[in-house]
């Protein structure tokens, strides 16, 4: 089961530095809160809080800036 553990951290990784290489905002939102979620799951999995609560604020920025901000400024 840690070979699994580790694939799923590689995966996280691997989203997150996919969201660096995208040209639009949003879609960079997307897809970083995704490789998120990913790595909630992976810090979950071995037990690493910090790992679990830098990726849920991060999912939560990511989330206002999605759902809330471009309302307000629209």
């Amino acid at each position: 089961m840690e070979n699994m553990n580790e694939y799923i951290g590689y995966l996280a990784s691997a989203v997150l530095l996919l969201s660096f290489m995208m040209k639009k905002m949003t879609t960079l939102r997307i897809i970083n809160t995704i490789g998120c979620g990913i790595f909630i799951l992976y810090g979950s999995l071995i037990g690493s809080f910090p790992v679990v609560i830098t990726n849920v604020a991060i999912c939560l920025i990511n989330l206002y800036y999605l759902l809330i901000k471009d309302k307000i400024s629209n």
